[in-house]
């Protein structure tokens, strides 16, 4: 199973001030698509004892695990981040692939792919490359558009995050300067004017408590009492969409959206909390919220345990876990339901098929976060999120509204056509207004819910197409070119080759007494304007680009890999794919081609040439004067792909890790 692997952070911070400096991007994601807030919209929302300027933002999932991912989700707008799940357990053996995203969506992937200890690291990073970009005047921020919330995601039982590495994790995050001041030393010299920006020393003290499928509602108020108790942290509790019960879950999934093909076992619902138990739960637990004076919050949902049938995932995989769409229906019902019981009571944050369309209508029923993760696996990725700011602007300016409180006023204004609540959104949400606020939300509930099973885009008819195929064959050179491949991964993983050169050599040597003679084969002819290759680093074969890749077999199968040391590419010898990088005035590439180990060396105009039967030398392209063992016969072939690899990724207009690894040695 490939392995993710975290990428030095003074690397990091060249790539990322290099690319937006030179091409306008950062980690191919285009200047257009960032998202820096806008001055005539206050989107800011409470949250725990703060506020976040915006409640947008990735759920725990594949874009939250790395640094790079936590830049490219704020880049795109985010000002809520959800970070992956960790737990005790993180040496875990996650089925590849484990997305398929082909259309509702399902993944059989649920937490932290890194150790603890690295996620700590990824988290620190991201926030404080984040604090870098916002400060260093080279992007154009609103000044209303900076609050950000980094929220931690623990599981799943109390005997892990009572654990010694688990609560050195969880201290680290409410206490952060240790590992700040250390990577603060990692800031390269010509970055010098940010080593001392004032970094978070508290990068977060909240957090949403993954209760996995099957997680005893006992120890889920073991877990939060000492949380909150213990360290003092707000708590979000994520309930699962079995709180419906087998015959509303069934009933809305089957008979109201008509996904009959989706099957929901009985043991999902026989191992999970009934949900007068949750609110048991909330009931006990809020007791020590006020006596602690800390937030407690709900958050709609989880995924949905559903037979694995859809054929992508690995059938040893029974279960697996569905998103998109219908999850939208069911969590909303949830979401109704609860606050039929608890009217305003608890905060609710939200994650459950989110996109741009619907997104306003999270906003107008006072969810806060509202967070991303199926929608930002389809074609654009991150540069999805600018469309769900359109959309909510878009509503605001029907309705007069300009802060995100007026908008909920407004929206049930409109539901009720009340001319007392209308001109309260004109004179903007106060104090004064608060109760007219919460009861404008318990309104927008009602309303949103009111024929959303209806809706024809949430149902199984308009969900049953898949990304298009063209029958074509995707091969190690050429392809469409279409580069959805490239947004479609949540580590920025594949990336583009560009160089002038358009054919590559193909021949052989061919031993002739003492001296060689080159016996020329037809050229390897690169017809396409660029070509695709897979950073192995941070590529964890979760199969979403194979989704959206309009030809057969997958980039991150099919494309060059690279890995970011040799150490990596010595250990996974499994896998063909390259390792380059520059020795003394030279250059030096190791290549593995269906499993046959090879080396390209060069310095100025000499050439080392080496495979399993032979060792080469020579000067320039004088083949025939090559010194060194070998068989009567030698391959060039791979020689020519090496060297050409070589130009194309340290030399050519295009940026990628590599380039920026090679520049830090």
């Amino acid at each position: 199973m490939a392995e993710l692997v975290p990428y030095p952070f003074a690397a990091l911070i060249r790539r990322t001030f290099h690319e937006l400096r030179t091409y306008d991007r950062i980690f191919d994601l285009p200047r257009a698509k960032f998202h820096t807030g806008d001055e005539n919209y206050d989107l800011s929302a409470p949250f725990a004892d703060g506020r976040v300027a915006s409640p947008l933002g990735p759920a725990a999932g594949p874009h939250t695990q790395m640094a790079q991912n936590l830049v490219l989700s704020w880049l795109g707008g985010s000002r809520f981040f959800e970070l992956k799940t960790v737990q005790i357990q993180d040496e875990l053996k996650i089925p590849r692939p484990c997305i398929d995203m082909r259309n509702v969506g399902y993944n059989a992937e649920w937490s932290q792919e890194l150790k603890l200890e690295a996620s700590l690291e990824e988290y620190v990073k991201g926030a404080m490359l984040v604090q870098m970009l916002q400060e260093s005047g080279e992007l154009e921020l609103a000044p209303s558009f900076t609050q950000l919330i980094w929220d931690m995601s623990v599981g799943y039982d109390l005997a892990g995050i009572r654990s010694e590495r688990v609560q050195t994790f969880l201290r680290n995050m409410l206490d952060c300067r240790r590992v700040v001041n250390r990577l603060r030393k990692q800031i390269p010299a010509e970055f010098s004017s940010l080593r001392d920006l004032d970094f978070p020393e508290r990068l977060s003290d909240t957090l949403t408590l993954s209760t996995f499928h099957g997680c005893p509602p006992e120890e889920i108020e073991s877990i939060v009492e000492f949380l909150m108790r213990h360290l003092g942290i707000h708590c979000v509790i994520k309930f699962n969409p079995m709180l419906l019960g087998p015959q509303d879950a069934r009933g809305l999934l089957h008979d109201e959206l008509g996904y009959d093909e989706i099957r929901i076992p009985d043991s999902a619902f026989e191992r999970d909390m009934p949900f007068q138990r949750a609110v048991e739960t909330m009931e006990s637990l809020d007791e020590t919220a006020r006596e602690l004076d800390l937030s407690l919050g709900a958050k709609f949902t989880n995924t949905l345990i559903v037979e694995n049938t859809a054929g992508f995932l690995p059938p040893e995989e029974k279960e697996v876990y569905l998103s998109g769409p219908p999850l939208h229906v069911l969590a909303m019902h949830l979401v109704a339901r609860f606050r039929r019981h608890f009217k305003m009571r608890f905060p609710i944050s939200f994650s459950a098929g989110i996109d741009k369309f619907n997104f306003p209508d999270a906003v107008a029923l006072g969810l806060v976060p509202v967070t991303v993760c199926s929608d930002l696996l389809k074609t654009g990725g991150y540069g999805r999120l600018g469309g769900y700011y359109r959309q909510l602007q878009s509503r605001m300016d029907a309705v007069g509204a300009r802060t995100r409180e007026e908008f909920i006023l407004a929206e049930a204004a409109r539901q009720l056509k009340d001319s007392r609540i209308e001109g309260l959104h004109r004179q903007g949400a106060s104090v004064k207004t608060q109760q007219d606020l919460l009861q404008a939300v318990l309104v927008n509930t009602e309303a949103y819910l009111d024929g959303l099973a209806g809706q024809e885009r949430y149902r199984q008819a308009k969900n049953r197409k898949t990304p298009k195929k063209i029958g074509s064959q995707l091969e190690f050179f050429d392809c469409v070119s279409c580069d959805k491949c490239l947004p479609v991964c949540p580590n920025d993983a594949n990336f583009i080759l560009k160089s002038s050169t358009r054919s590559i050599k193909s021949a052989f040597l061919e031993r002739c007494g003492a001296k060689w003679e080159l016996r020329e084969a037809p050229m390897i002819e690169l017809d396409e304007r660029h070509q695709i290759a897979n950073f192995a680093d941070f590529c964890n074969e979760c199969g979403n680009c194979d989704i959206f890749c309009p030809e057969d077999g997958g980039p991150y199968v099919l494309k060059p890999r690279f890995f970011g040391s040799e150490a990596q590419w010595r250990r996974w010898k499994e896998y063909d794919g390259f390792f380059l990088e520059r020795v003394g005035e030279g250059e030096r590439v190791l290549g593995r081609f269906e499993g046959q180990e090879f080396l390209c060396e060069r310095e100025g105009d000499r050439v080392r040439y080496r495979g399993l039967e032979f060792d080469l030398r020579w000067q320039g392209e004088d083949f025939q004067q090559a010194t060194g063992s070998g068989p009567e016969q030698i391959d060039l072939t791979y020689f020519h792909l090496m060297e050409w690899l070589l130009d194309a990724v340290l030399q050519g207009d295009a940026p990628n890790y590599i380039q920026s690894l090679v520049r830090q040695s």
